[in-house]
């Protein structure tokens, strides 16, 4: 059970992070948006731009796909076998009781 509920503190803190990187991009983007010649804010939106990478990327390798649009395999559409990064209470209720898998 403390592996699972591990797991699922692992799944929030990096979905915290992509979601805290996005809103750093499109804070960044209106900002540029009116001002795009700011190399600071450029550098910052690079910058995030990277982290979102990354945590998106550590996010696929330890829990699957974040969005239906990257096909894991030829045979089956495995996006509808485990819960959706967004759905929270089930991924609490797992790490709680992992017979509920």
């Amino acid at each position: 059970m403390q592996a699972s509920m591990q797991q699922s503190n692992i799944r929030q803190v990096l979905m915290k992070r992509i979601q805290m990187c996005e809103f750093a991009l499109i804070e960044a983007g209106l900002f540029l948006d009116s001002h795009p010649d700011d190399q600071q804010a450029l550098k910052y939106y690079s910058k995030h731009q990277q982290l979102l990478d990354q945590a998106k990327a550590e996010y696929v390798k330890q829990f699957g796909a974040l969005e239906p649009t990257v096909m894991e395999g030829d045979t089956r559409w495995n996006w509808v076998d485990d819960p959706w990064p967004w759905d929270l209470e089930h991924n609490q209720s797992a790490a709680e009781n992992p017979s509920r898998r």
